[in-house]
């Protein structure tokens, strides 16, 4: 059985991601989550109770039932229209897939905001994929122009996370 923290780092991924459908089946358990319009609209888990509990093992690791699409709490990014494909402008994009953070902790100032210059090595975010803070570079001289995600967002590999203006 899937544990109820498992579920929700799948729905969080799930939900961030473009895929449409996703099905997960692991020791005889399965998952189905379904999207509408990209949101998530249905949460499967099995309805198959397992046969001879473990001693010791928690009921909601045994035989607890798949939260409802209701109840699952997924918060929906919506972003702005914007020319990404402006060929003056070079995209700066994830290297992998994980959650955007545009500053190093909570309370301290963001790495980079529009306006700010930017050099070839200097660190315009953190991508955090498996509890692994990855520094993200400009990889360019050039002027910020557009941050494209929000702070705690779910990124895909190659999405584009900023738009610099090349000096």
């Amino acid at each position: 059985m899937f544990k109820v923290q498992e579920l929700r780092e799948i729905i969080k991924l799930v939900d961030g991601s473009t895929i449409d459908e996703f099905v997960y089946e692991n020791e005889g358990a399965k998952i189905k989550l379904k999207k509408s319009n990209g949101v998530l609209t249905e949460v499967v888990a099995p309805k198959k109770e397992v046969a001879a509990p473990v001693v010791q093992q928690t009921p909601v690791a045994v035989a607890a039932p798949a939260p409802k699409a209701e109840e699952v709490k997924v918060e929906e990014v919506k972003a702005t229209p914007v020319n990404v494909d402006d060929s003056s402008l070079h995209k700066i994009t994830s290297p992998m897939v994980g959650t955007f953070y545009q500053a190093p902790s909570p309370d301290a100032p963001a790495y980079v905001k529009v306006g700010d210059v930017v050099g070839d090595e200097s660190i315009v975010c953190i991508v955090e994929a498996m509890k692994l803070f990855n520094e993200i570079e400009a990889e360019i001289k050039g002027e910020i122009v557009e941050v494209l995600v929000k702070d705690g967002q779910l990124v895909e590999y190659g999405q584009p996370l900023f738009l610099v203006k090349p000096e």
